[in-house]
């Protein structure tokens, strides 16, 4: 019996597989032979290690036909043409029986590995990866080919993935970030960094790892081993450069030339120092936050104790890791020196009930003299469970944006919303138009579906944008709401004609050029076409040859007026009227007919207008309008000043006189003044006295105002040579006792009727049945300082009466 080895199979010096050796134990064998057979064949260079099936291990025990087993190995990462022989199972069976078969079971095989069911060859099918996996446990059996009855019980074995040098070393935490108190010591610590190497850390120095610094010194040095960063340089000072940048460098190999190296970088912050470190009263806080809080609400509030005071004692805090840590923020309350944590995003119980963040708090300041009392931060898990809340709709737009042509028909649909309920339950939705924002009602929704309808025809030129708020309200729950913006924009047709821009005020001088320009006139259009405005203008097609003027186009949308002669007269026509069609370019085209009111004005040399009135012509050369309206103002004033002066003289100097609607009989008239005799001639003309012939019309009473005005009286007078002024006194007597609009002046008055009720009675003595002497006048003198001198008078006329 002897082991055969595969030829051509070898890997520096070891073979790459040993080979499975079937050993025919005869029965006059002992076991002790057998073993010695074994050993000698493991002095020939395989590898020990071979064992009986069901063998304890340190005892020998002789069993009929056995497989005895040495380890197989097959190198990683090999790659051929042709399948790798790893080993080869042989039986003493197989002395050239045809109904034997090899058969191989377990991990891999079929797929990795696979046996020549003739020979029993093994070989491995594909390239293999130690890191993957190290060793695959395999059961082989001998079978009769023909009845798949078992010749053999069957055998385990194992085939080892011998390794290579194929991974570099990798730093899994890095890039790394460090603090180190500043003017620390030479050797003091800063990090500590891990590589790993995945290859075989037993079979050669494939992992073996030597750390070194490429970037960084002479500020930092590493230990090889431990990988520990330490302080290399004495006396480095945070003010003169607080932040360093480390290149680590883990080669495996020991560091020998072809090993593999991998990189991280450290970087490394100088800090001030202080003796103690913060530290959060407990490592673990757990809030419940209902899913409606508001953002920058707080959440819940978590505090780092620090037994320094001041500037040393102030700590801040950050959200260093977790689930979706971007929904918190947290900050530091400067007066409480406490975390806040605060909603940055919306949360939602039915996407997330739960969040776990980690909290770093670290020192701000710190003292130079404790550098050694380590990183100066410490953190914390906070655990956020969410509370299930009712939540209003949600639109599936937070706004919506419309553009509708403004011709578009009632009742149209020109946009549909949408709204869901985000809760579990899913309770139906109502759409509703917030009517403040729609105060012309201008449009309609359907409470069910959410289609927008245009209830009024819509007008571009009164309103470009209309700006609705859209509800969506919960069924089940009313007080849920929710709004969305929609933005309507209405859309440009060509239903507005051009018409001129302003109100034009044109004036041509008389002196003025043929070909002159006198207006340049332009035009809007309420309209906004795309490409646009264009207008074309012309003169209305009766004044197409229009004698006087005609019109230029600039090419920029505007026109120039210009005269056609220069034969314009205001004596000959003072104002020209032009009428000017103005048409855009729009589909279907609008125009509309405009009027532009020519003046012709009288101008100076340098064409400066001066006056467009035709009574202006013929006033005298250096007198302006301004100083004729002056002048006509100060005459004016002139004759109201002597009207009233008039006025208030005639006031003066006219009597007291009676009122139409009084009774004359009953009232008695006071004169305060005396006549002037002779010299009074208000009352009669003396010189119509002395010639009452030179009346042949009517003379106005100087002394009344007659209401009713009667024809002249016709005196009566005598002979032309004849004065008798006894007639004309009787004769204006009568007329002035049969004209009713004349007082009784210089006339006796009868009272021929006394009023009722009197307290005095009467006071006439014509009609009373006493005599004289019978009338006593004492009482009059009770009735009052009015009466009194009445009283006086007629007491005088008894006592003259007495003998």
């Amino acid at each position: 019996m002897a082991l055969r080895r595969p030829n051509g199979m070898g890997h520096r010096g070891v073979w790459t597989s040993l080979l499975l050796v079937w050993i025919t134990c005869a029965t006059h064998t002992s076991m002790s032979a057998l073993a010695n057979q074994l050993r000698g064949l493991d002095q020939g260079g395989t590898a020990p290690g071979m064992r009986q099936p069901g063998e304890v291990r340190g005892t020998l025990t002789r069993a009929k036909r056995g497989w005895v087993w040495n380890q197989m190995f097959v190198l990683e990462e090999f790659s051929g043409p042709d399948p790798i022989l790893v080993g080869r199972l042989h039986t003493d069976l197989d002395v050239g029986n045809k109904n034997l078969k090899y058969v191989l079971a377990g991990e891999g095989a079929g797929t990795i590995f696979a046996i020549n069911e003739r020979t029993g060859d093994i070989h491995a099918m594909k390239r293999l990866d130690r890191e993957e996996k190290a060793e695959y446990t395999l059961t082989a059996q001998v079978i009769n080919r023909d009845t798949n009855e078992p010749l053999e019980p069957p055998s385990e074995f194992i085939i080892k993935v011998q390794d290579i040098n194929d991974n570099a070393p990798e730093f899994t935490n890095g890039p790394y970030h460090a603090t180190v108190p500043e003017m620390s010591q030479v050797g003091t610590p800063v990090t500590k960094v891990t590589a790993t190497d995945a290859d075989d850390p037993v079979y050669g120095n494939s992992a073996k790892l030597v750390y070194s610094i490429l970037e960084g010194q002479p500020y930092f040095s590493i230990d090889p081993n431990t990988a520990v960063i330490k302080i290399a340089l004495q006396g480095m000072d945070r003010e003169m450069r607080e932040e360093y940048l480390v290149v680590i460098q883990a080669k495996d190999m020991g560091g020998h030339m072809g090993g593999l190296s991998g990189t991280t970088t450290v970087t490394i912050t100088l800090t001030d120092v202080n003796d103690n470190p913060p530290k959060f009263s407990k490592s673990l806080y757990e809030f419940t936050i209902p899913e409606d809080l508001g953002i920058g609400q707080v959440g819940g509030k978590v505090k780092a104790n620090d037994r320094d005071m001041g500037e040393n004692a102030k700590s801040t805090y950050n959200v260093i890791g977790g689930d979706d840590k971007d929904v918190f923020e947290i900050t530091t309350d400067s007066q409480t020196q406490e975390g806040i944590l605060r909603l940055k995003k919306p949360l939602d119980f039915e996407n997330k009930k739960s969040y776990t963040l980690r909290v770093e708090a670290t020192n701000v300041n710190f003292d130079p003299q404790f550098s050694g009392s380590g990183p100066f931060k410490d953190t914390a898990t906070v655990k956020v469970a969410v509370e299930d809340s009712d939540e209003p709709p949600v639109f599936t737009q937070p706004s919506y944006l419309v553009e509708v042509h403004e011709n578009t028909g009632v009742n149209a649909v020109i946009e549909q919303v949408a709204a869901h309920d985000p809760d579990i339950t899913g309770s139906l939705v109502r759409y509703f138009i917030d009517r403040h924002t729609d105060l012309e009602r201008q449009f309609n929704i359907n409470v069910d579906d959410g289609k927008i309808t245009l209830a009024k025809p819509l007008d571009r030129e009164m309103d470009m944008w209309h700006n609705i708020t859209v509800t969506a309200m919960e069924v089940r729950n009313h007080s849920q709401i929710s709004r969305a913006i929609v933005a309507i924009k209405v859309l440009d047709i060509n239903d507005n004609a051009p018409e001129f821009a302003m109100e034009y005020e044109t004036f041509l001088c008389e002196n003025g050029k043929p070909g002159q320009v006198i207006q340049t006139v332009s035009a809007v259009d309420k309209d906004d076409p795309k490409n646009g405005h264009f207008f074309i203008y012309s003169l209305v097609p009766e004044m197409s040859n229009n004698p006087n003027f005609t019109i230029k186009d600039n090419k920029d949308n505007s026109i120039n007026v210009l005269a056609k002669h220069d034969t314009f007269r205001r004596q000959k026509q003072e104002m020209y009227y032009l009428p000017i069609v103005v048409s855009d370019n729009g589909s279907p085209p609008m125009s509309s007919t405009n009027t532009l009111t020519i003046r012709v004005c009288g101008c100076s040399k340098e064409g400066i207008v001066q006056s467009c009135n035709v009574e202006a012509y013929v006033l005298p050369i250096g007198l302006s309008m301004g100083a004729l309206i002056a002048i006509l103002a100060c005459i004016i004033l002139l004759l109201v000043i002597v009207v009233l002066f008039v006025t208030l003289r005639r006031h003066k100097n006219e009597p007291l006189i009676i009122k139409d609607d009084e009774d004359v009989r009953e009232n008695i008239i006071r004169y305060d003044d005396e006549g002037g005799g002779e010299e009074d001639t208000e009352a009669f003309d003396i010189a119509t006295l002395q010639n009452p012939d030179g009346i042949n019309g009517f003379l106005p009473r100087k002394d009344i105002k007659p209401d009713l005005q009667f024809m002249p009286r016709q005196g009566q007078h005598s002979g032309p040579n004849g004065v008798d002024v006894d007639e004309f006194i009787n004769v204006r007597l009568h007329e002035a006792d049969n004209d009713p609009t004349a007082p009784p002046y210089d006339s006796i008055q009868i009272y021929g009727y006394e009023g009722r009720g009197s307290v005095a009675s009467s006071l006439s003595s014509l009609e009373t049945a006493s005599s004289d002497s019978d009338q006593n006048f004492d009482y009059l003198r009770e009735w009052g300082p009015h009466f009194r001198r009445l009283g006086e008078l007629y007491s005088v006329g008894e006592s003259d009466r007495e003998p």
